[in-house]
């Protein structure tokens, strides 16, 4: 087996789930703060922020998706079974956030879309933040299968994931607003964003502690030498990028909370991958136990590098061209 395919694959995969994680979030961080407004017209204002972009948005979520699926067979074996119940809550909460945003935009009576548009967007988010906590706690694995229960996921690290997710999306959605909306909202937005920013560190705090005291392989690779010195700008740069967040909503700067939260959300994703690579299925199976054979590896790859570029020049294309503010009393057409 070709040894370079499999991290090759990783990156892919990888850079498909941050894109994703960036891309969708701040519509997902829309639908949860969605409750924190009692005015139509505001929600409406809301939805056109992220009209031209949510659907698309997706599209990283079945390029990971496929490709764990194509690329690791084996790790895809194990962690569906795995997660079963909360991928399944993830996309029907998907699917029924797809169907608001839509009927939204044309039924005379707003109320129930806009509860299933909250709820799709809080529960799809919470659901990916217990998928995310259970594989970083671990998957049992047993001669190649996984050998939980239906509910090995469901442990209080999970749960508090799913919530700092949600947190975190509410801070990308937050700082969005405050970069692509004018008014009420955007004051609102900036408000909301102090709020999750703070919520966001404290659970990046907590997770931060949790996970080395409860995994001693954590522990070891943050810990030991000499990957201590390596990797102690980590949290450093974080806390600085966290700083630049609040100081850009202070001085009431449109881009820079919004990017500096992304670039929150990467660093904290860096960290995940720090902790954990190369196992792919924590703490038993690397990238390249569970790659598939090469020829499949190289065949998918050739077709991908040919689509990505379609996927991110019209991903640019798009939100060059749906550029400017959101401004009170526009339509969706």
């Amino acid at each position: 087996m070709e040894w370079y395919l499999p991290p090759i694959w990783a990156a892919i995969i990888g850079t498909a789930v941050a894109m994703y994680v960036v891309l969708d979030g701040f519509d997902l961080g829309i639908g949860i703060l969605f409750p924190f407004t009692r005015n139509e017209g505001e929600r409406d204002q809301m939805m056109r922020s992220i009209a031209p972009f949510w659907d698309g948005n997706e599209t990283w979520l079945v390029l990971g998706g496929a490709g764990l699926f194509v690329a690791f067979p084996r790790a895809y074996a194990v962690m569906m079974p795995a997660f079963y119940l909360p991928v399944i809550v993830m996309l029907l909460a998907l699917v029924f956030r797809g169907i608001a945003f839509e009927f939204r935009t044309v039924s005379h009576s707003k109320k129930w879309w806009n509860v299933a548009f909250t709820i799709g967007s809080t529960l799809a988010a919470f659901a990916q933040g217990v998928i995310l906590g259970g594989l970083i706690q671990g998957i049992p694995v047993r001669a190649g299968a996984y050998a939980g229960g239906s509910f090995h996921w469901a442990t209080p690290f999970a749960l508090l994931c799913g919530v700092a997710l949600v947190a975190g999306y509410g801070l990308l959605g937050a700082t969005w607003l405050a970069m692509k909306t004018e008014g009420p909202v955007a004051e609102r937005a900036r408000r909301q964003a102090k709020l999750f920013l703070l919520a966001v560190l404290a659970f990046m705090a907590v997770v931060s502690l949790w996970t080395p005291l409860a995994e001693p392989r954590i522990a070891a690779r943050w810990f030991s030498l000499p990957n201590f010195y390596f990797l102690w700008p980590v949290p450093t740069v974080t806390a600085l990028v966290a700083f630049a967040v609040w100081r850009g909503l202070e001085q009431r700067r449109d881009v820079l909370p919004f990017l500096a939260a992304i670039a929150l959300f990467l660093l904290g994703y860096l960290g995940l991958v720090i902790s954990n690579f190369p196992y792919l299925v924590p703490p038993s199976l690397t990238v390249w136990d569970t790659a598939a054979a090469p020829a499949s590896q190289i065949f998918m790859l050739i077709g991908t590098l040919l689509l990505l570029p379609m996927i991110l020049g019209y991903i640019v294309f798009i939100y060059w061209l749906f550029r400017g503010k959101v401004r009170e009393g526009e339509s969706y057409h």
